[in-house]
C-alpha cells in the first residue's frame, strides 16, 4: 500500500550538524599558555539542526502532540558516537531524520568553542567533517515528500546550497535563505527568493554597504530596498536589541522593536527566529502570509530562548508560548 500524505505542511532544513565542545575560561589562552577551564559542556548543534530543532519543538507540545507541521533534517553526520547523538536530538524534538546520511568512513562535524567567562566573548574552532561531504550533485533534484518550504543556511558547502536552490526553483518549493557565515552570494540566487533572513553583519556583506548604513530607518530602507531590487520577496534584518527590520516586495515595511527579555544566553537566539517564522510561513497556507505578525510571534519566540541557557534545550515548545 502507497505511504499515507501527512496532511500538514511540511518544512525540510539542509544544513549543518555539529557537535559543541564548549570550554569556559577565566580568560581567552595565550600562545602556550595552558588554562583549567571552569567547566565544559558537550552539546548537539551546527545552524541547520539547530533550525530545524526549532521548527520541530515550536511547531508541537513537548509530549510531541499536536504537530502543526511536519519538519525533516537533510544533511550528513560520521558514524560516530557523536553522529549518534545528534540523530537521536533531533528525533526526540520530532524532526524526522531519514534524510541525515551516515557517513561510515566520516565523522561528525565538530566545533571547538573557548568562552570567555568574564565578557561572554567566544572564540570557535569549525571542523566540517561530514557536513562537506554534500556535494550538488546530491541534491540535483530535492527528495520526496517534498516540502512546502526549504530552509538553508551556508555552513555546508557554498556550491551544494547553490544547486539546492536551483533544483528547488525547478519545483517551485519556495526558498528561506540565512546566509550565515555571510558571503557574496550569485545574482539568480536572490532572483525569486522567498525569503532572506539576516544580522546586521549578514546584510552589510551582501548588500555592500557599512553597517553605519543600518543605524537608521533610512538606512534600513535603502538595505531592504537593493534585495528587493534583486528580485527578493520578504527581507528581514534582525538587529539584536534594536528589533527586526522587514521589507517586502508589496511594499510593506516596518521596524519591530525588540521584547524585553531577561537575557542570560543569546545562542539559538537567530536560530529561534528562523524557525518560528518558517512556521508562521507555511501554516498560512493558501491565505496570505501576515509577515508583521510572523515576525512579532519570532519575537516572542527568541525572547524565550535567550532567558535559558543553552542552544537547542534553550528553545521553547509551543505550549510554552501561550
Amino acid at each position: 500500500m502507497p505511504a499515507m500524505v501527512s496532511p500538514r505542511p511540511r518544512i525540510t532544513i539542509l544544513g549543518s550538524l555539529n557537535i559543541d565542545l564548549v570550554s569556559y575560561v577565566p580568560h581567552h589562552p595565550l600562545p602556550g599558555e595552558t588554562l583549567t577551564s571552569t567547566h565544559f559542556n558537550t552539546s548537539p548543534g551546527g545552524k541547520g539542526a539547530n533550525q530545524a530543532v526549532a521548527c520541530g519543538k515550536l511547531s508541537r507540545a513537548s509530549d510531541l502532540s499536536s504537530p502543526s507541521a511536519d519538519v525533516s533534517m537533510l544533511g550528513a553526520v560520521g558514524a560516530d558516537q557523536y553522529g549518534t547523538t545528534l540523530l537521536d536530538s533531533l528525533t526526540s524534538y520530532g524532526v524526522d531524520t531519514s534524510g541525515v546520511v551516515v557517513r561510515k568512513d566520516g565523522k561528525t562535524g565538530i566545533a571547538i568553542i573557548v568562552v570567555d567567562e568574564p565578557s561572554g566573548q567566544n572564540r570557535i574552532i569549525l571542523s566540517p567533517e561530514s557536513n562537506h561531504s554534500l556535494l550538488p550533485r546530491d541534491f540535483e533534484e530535492l527528495p520526496s515528500p517534498k516540502p512546502d518550504l526549504l530552509i538553508m543556511q551556508l555552513e555546508v558547502p557554498f556550491d551544494t546550497v547553490i544547486q539546492a536552490i536551483k533544483a528547488a526553483k525547478s519545483e517551485s518549493i519556495p526558498v528561506l535563505l540565512n546566509p550565515a557565515p555571510a558571503q557574496g552570494l550569485p545574482a539568480d540566487v536572490y532572483d525569486g527568493l522567498a525569503h532572506l533572513i539576516v544580522n546586521e553583519t549578514e546584510a552589510s556583506i551582501l548588500s555592500g554597504r557599512p553597517e553605519s548604513d543600518l543605524e537608521d530607518r533610512a538606512g534600513l530602507d535603502g538595505v531592504g530596498n537593493i534585495f528587493l531590487e534583486r528580485g527578493v520577496q520578504h527581507v528581514v534584518i534582525t538587529l539584536g536589541g534594536r528589533g527586526v527590520y522587514y521589507a517586502t516586495k508589496d511594499g510593506k515595511k516596518e521596524l519591530v522593536p525588540a521584547l524585553k527579555a531577561n537575557v542570560v544566553d543569546t545562542t539559538a537566539a537567530g536560530d529561534t527566529f528562523v524557525g518560528s517564522y518558517a512556521l508562521s510561513v507555511v501554516n498560512a497556507g493558501e491565505h496570505e502570509f501576515d509577515i508583521a505578525a510572523a515576525v512579532r510571534a519570532a519575537n516572542r519566540a527568541s525572547a524565550i530562548t535567550v532567558s535559558r541557557k543553552g542552544a537547542q534545550i534553550s528553545i521553547p515548545w509551543k505550549d510554552e508560548l501561550q
